[in-house]
């Protein structure tokens, strides 16, 4: 009785694969069914391979949870399109954030005066690569989107960016309907060429969870998180472009085949250039040719080399001249690849410091590996568990383990608990579907994340939740196949479809309210408060945030805690001294920028501030000391320059200021204090023929600047050139209208000039604006005494 049950579950399951392939593909009748490692047939009733009928089983385990009515796979990417848009879309008009401000706003390869071909001379971040500052983060064609973006949107707005981040994943969840198709279903065509299996239940439920999972919010939400989509979307092409070589092959031959690999090659170079992760699709492709097209059994083989079966020399594998030209092609694109990378990075990799990645500098091999397993388990839980999201790991934020007694050292072995049953049931199961969707979704989830292990090479960061975008897919394809598995072996289906509704809808909403919390800084900031309260840079931001504001009492509290939290924090030790010294508060400000100086002496910011504050105290030649410090850490640095002349005017040392504000105008020719105060300087010695050249050299190159029309007036008027003077004066009023200054000397001009009643009135317009300028109020009586004599006179 049991054996007929079960032949009428295989019937049952048998009669509704055919109804799904009949709806789905269409085959005529006697039609045959190929699959793409060899051209036998292997049939069952019907010419079915034994795969598609377990693929089957598989989509009608699932029959519970998504119905058949969303199956047609139009249908499918709408639905997904669309729900992968409401989960982001709340971010469309947030401002620029976080790294935003370095990566676009400050990054001059966006602009139109920068030759494109400088894009691929510089980093991510318009760092000239061969700097020894330099990240080495290689992303041209990013940066050309954001280019595009910025010429597009006609400066920096931050919606248009946002939006092509938003539609970006929109478009890459819906092509991973056709991914997940390929990873569940399988390449096993007719002999029309046309898909046996879509396995669209599977496909669609796995293009959800990918769609909705929160820990995309910083690469959606964020805009320098296109990096990782336009990665993630040339990485799926490169791998369907791979997957249509097996097509192709027995259709039209060694050639169209090549072409298919040669293409994936070329996609998984362009995925690489707008992030470096998309090299790892080769790796990947690899793995799905060898293990899945191949079916590379690994149990079989090491038990035939550890009983030295002769047989060993007749796998098909090892005699596969076609999967032998495709792992050639693939290493040398690879090497190809990695050569180049290597010789435009120029001078080695990019230097990192400890509180980036406190683990990759423990003395012990031992303390860095299991930090290095504790954050791959953090990276787990971030999938399994989305809740807890912070934008930034470093500092204090995940403490060293340092002893095998800390509990956290549990994460870790069960991280590799699990990893060790999943490898081994995709490598020595004996279900070969199962093998395949195992190892796929391994591969997916393991080689996309090599980059960040710190394996090879040591990484700038503690856990990155853009870095998990890629890696994500490989959670969807074992969660989408644990649900299918577990909804097989229970009763309770309904209770199995709720759970997966539920973690849908927790995800939509976890989405919508990180992605509301990516809109401005100050909520991201003070979001990562609760996540990570121990890490210094949160409350270093939100400082920073609160001191641009003007809100200098909050933002105090908040540097002192973040150097409290990391005594080593050079740059709250600066930005705080700065506040400090606006405050008058030299003494301490001069404490924390001479402490920060001796934890990093190259610290250039810290020992130009340091000077500046010094300059304060009088002590002028430990400022001139610390000025020369910084410009000798930072050569190109026109606002020490300016700082430094500033000094050598309040020692009398005119021809030295001159010089210092002049090389500041050499490397910044927009410096408008340096030209100002070289123009005063002239000025007041009685330079004045110096003085006019220099500021109408000034204004031919900062055409616009009121406060350089009002030196160069005062200049031209002592010159007794009234007329161009006045041009001048007027011109500066009418761009800043409530300054007193302007009015007042102007009525200087015209009482010199002898236009009295013109004077007369901006004198009085300048009194209005500040009744308390003292050689306004003395000109005005002069002026008043004057025309009063002159009344007199007339009479």
């Amino acid at each position: 009785m049991r054996l007929k049950g079960q032949a009428v579950k295989e019937l049952q399951n048998l009669h509704l694969w055919m109804v799904n392939l009949n709806h789905l593909v269409g085959p005529g009748k006697g039609q045959h069914y190929h699959g793409m490692v060899s051209n036998q047939h292997d049939a069952r009733a019907g010419g079915c391979p034994p795969a598609v009928l377990r693929m089957a089983e598989l989509d009608a385990d699932l029959v519970h949870i998504l119905p058949s009515s969303v199956l047609p796979p139009f249908w499918a990417k709408l639905v997904v399109g669309f729900v992968s848009l409401v989960c982001f879309a709340r971010s469309y008009d947030g401002d620029f954030v976080f790294d935003d401000s370095e990566a676009i706003v400050n990054n001059k390869d966006l602009q139109a005066e920068t030759p494109l071909g400088d894009l691929w001379r510089h980093d991510f971040w318009g760092s000239r690569l061969s700097s020894n500052t330099s990240h080495k983060s290689y992303r041209p064609l990013t940066v050309l989107t954001f280019r595009i973006n910025y010429y597009l949107s006609g400066g920096f707005h931050p919606v248009g960016f946002h939006v092509v981040n938003i539609l970006l994943h929109g478009g890459i969840s819906v092509l991973m309907v056709d991914v997940f198709s390929v990873l569940f279903g399988g390449l096993q065509y007719t002999s029309r060429g046309r898909r046996v299996h879509l396995a669209p239940r599977a496909s669609l439920l796995a293009s959800l969870l990918f769609a909705v999972h929160p820990v995309h919010t910083e690469c959606v939400a964020g805009v320098v998180g296109r990096a990782d989509l336009l990665c993630a979307l040339f990485f799926l092409l490169s791998f369907l472009g791979y997957c249509k070589a097996f097509r192709e092959s027995n259709k039209e031959g060694a050639h169209s085949s090549t072409f298919w690999v040669l293409l994936s090659i070329l996609l998984g170079a362009v995925a690489m250039l707008c992030k470096e992760q998309g090299i790892t699709v080769l790796g990947l492709n690899a793995v799905f040719d060898i293990l899945v097209i191949g079916k590379f059994n690994v149990l079989e083989i090491v038990q035939k080399v550890l009983h030295k079966d002769k047989s060993l020399e007749n796998v098909g594998l090892l005699r596969n001249g076609g999967l032998l030209l495709r792992m050639t092609l693939l290493t040398a694109g690879g090497a190809g690849m990695l050569y180049v990378r290597w010789k435009i990075m120029g001078t080695g990799p990019p230097a990192f410091t400890e509180v980036d990645n406190p683990a990759s500098f423990a003395d012990s091999v031992w303390v860095r590996a299991i930090n290095y397993n504790y954050y791959y388990s953090l990276n787990a839980w971030l999938l399994l568990c989305p809740w807890w999201l912070c934008f930034d790991w470093s500092m204090g934020c995940i403490p060293l383990i340092k002893s095998v007694s800390d509990c956290r050292v549990i994460a870790l072995a069960a991280l590799w608990l699990c990893l060790i049953g999943l490898i081994c049931q995709a490598l020595c199961s004996e279900d070969g579907h199962k093998r395949r969707i195992l190892t796929l979704g391994l591969g997916f989830l393991i080689i996309p994340f090599l980059p960040a292990s710190n394996l090879f090479f040591r990484v700038g960061f503690v856990v990155a939740e853009r870095v998990l975008y890629l890696p994500s897919v490989g959670y969807c394809v074992l969660l989408t196949f644990g649900f299918g598995a577990l909804s097989k072996h229970t009763r309770k289906k309904k209770l199995i479809a709720a759970v997966v509704l539920g973690i849908l809808l927790v995800n939509v909403l976890r989405c919508v309210i990180r992605s509301g919390e990516w809109r401005s800084e100050d909520q991201l900031f003070r979001s990562a408060l609760s996540v990570c309260p121990l890490n210094a840079k949160v409350h270093y931001n939100i400082g920073k945030n609160l001191a641009d504001k003007g809100n200098q009492t909050a933002a105090i509290r908040y540097y002192r805690e973040a150097v409290r939290l990391n005594p080593k924090y050079v740059h709250a030790m600066n930005n705080l001294g700065n506040i400090l010294k606006e405050r008058n508060e030299l003494q301490e400000a001069e404490e924390l920028l001479s402490l920060a100086v001796q934890i990093q002496p190259d610290f250039a910011a810290a020992w130009m501030n340091l000077g500046i504050v010094q300059n304060s105290l009088k002590r002028f030649e430990a400022a001139e000391q610390s000025y020369r410090t910084a410009i000798k850490h930072r050569r190109k640095y026109p606002d020490c320059y300016y700082n430094l002349g500033r000094l050598y005017a309040d020692l009398n040392r005119h021809v030295d200021a001159l010089n210092a504000w002049r090389n500041a105008t050499v490397l910044k020719p927009e410096h408008s204090l340096a030209w100002n105060n070289m123009i005063i300087l002239l000025d007041n010695t009685g330079n004045l023929a110096q003085a006019e050249a220099v500021g109408r050299e000034a204004l031919e190159l900062i055409p616009n600047d009121h406060s350089l029309m009002f030196s160069l007036a005062n200049v031209l008027g002592k010159s007794q050139k009234y007329k161009e003077s006045e041009a001048l004066f007027l011109k500066a009023i009418k761009a800043n209208p409530n300054a007193a200054s302007y009015h007042g000397n102007l009525a200087v001009l015209y009482h010199r000039w002898g236009h009295l009643d013109l004077a007369k009135k901006h004198y009085e317009i300048s009194l209005q604006l500040d009744p308390t300028a003292s050689g306004t109020k003395e000109n005005y009586g002069l002026l008043r005494r004057k025309l009063e004599q002159m009344q007199k006179r007339d009479v």
